[in-house]
């Protein structure tokens, strides 16, 4: 099976994408999860793009083990970026599990998504029992084996847990990742991000995708990092977010919506043969 698609990147946050509005393809998890192996072709994430009856289209989020996401930022601003090259519109609205996500393309490659409101009740992460999502108390441990005790918890369209740092090198995400992303307290799984506050301004960060890994850059994480930033009373309601091929500038309004903006990449034509 031969299938025509297309490799976009947000700040090297990568994704294969396939549009299916004019021809259905069932791919299998196996199929899915052989498409994002960097073995064969490679990416974070499959983007689906299909019709939809009253936006641009409909996403559809799969990571590279297989599974759903609800939500992904730099793939809503990759896919945005490619329906507005094709209906040549600046606006574009996209339906996502997570809900309808308006996108703006405001300069050549430059793309801003307003994600939804970030919440925090433990219900909404969700956390498998009461917690104070601000503080979750969970350690994690630095290199010289000090531990800290922390973790604000935040969904915007998905589960996000940020523990703030100070250094980021410090610390061992290919090992706090997985252990966290699978702990009981989190029955849809989670996120982690590390970040150091640079000043009020800008934080750096590390992030561990669940179901994708280690990735360069993730939207969702960047988004959900500036609101506990804030939440925490560490910086104010425009933030970057320093990841290492770039920054995603968020800011952060009086109903706790959130809009991130940044780069994506060129739109690149490959072609993908399962056998």
């Amino acid at each position: 099976m031969n299938i025509k698609a297309f490799k976009m990147d947000g700040l090297g946050n990568d994704f294969i994408i396939i549009d299916l509005r004019h021809g259905v393809i069932n791919l299998t998890k196996e199929q899915i999860i052989k498409i994002c192996d960097r073995k064969f072709l490679g990416c974070d994430q499959l983007v689906l793009i299909n019709k939809s009856k009253d936006t641009d289209a409909k996403l559809d989020f799969y990571n590279s083990d297989g599974s759903e996401a609800a939500a992904c930022g730099n793939g809503t601003r990759c896919a945005a970026y490619f329906i507005s090259n094709e209906k040549d519109k600046k606006e574009v609205v996209l339906t996502t599990k997570s809900g309808k996500l308006n996108s703006k393309v405001l300069g050549p490659k430059l793309v801003e998504t307003v994600i939804g409101k970030a919440r925090t009740n433990w219900k909404e992460i969700p956390t498998s029992r009461e917690v104070d999502t601000k503080n979750l108390g969970l350690n994690i441990q630095d290199k010289q084996k000090n531990i800290i005790k922390g973790g604000t918890a935040v969904n915007v369209g998905n589960p996000h847990i940020i523990f703030f740092v100070n250094d980021l090198g410090n610390y061992d995400l290919g090992e706090i990742g997985p252990r966290l992303e699978n702990d009981n307290l989190f029955p849809d799984r989670c996120n982690i991000t590390i970040a150091k506050i640079i000043d009020r301004n800008k934080i750096a960060v590390k992030v561990w995708e669940r179901g994708a890994g280690l990735t360069k850059a993730c939207g969702s994480a960047a988004c959900a990092t500036a609101f506990a930033a804030k939440i925490n009373n560490l910086v104010d309601d425009n933030v970057d977010i320093v990841f290492d091929l770039g920054n995603l500038s968020i800011s952060i309004d009086e109903n706790n919506f959130v809009k991130m903006k940044g780069p994506v990449s060129n739109i690149k034509k490959i072609e993908i043969n399962l056998r």
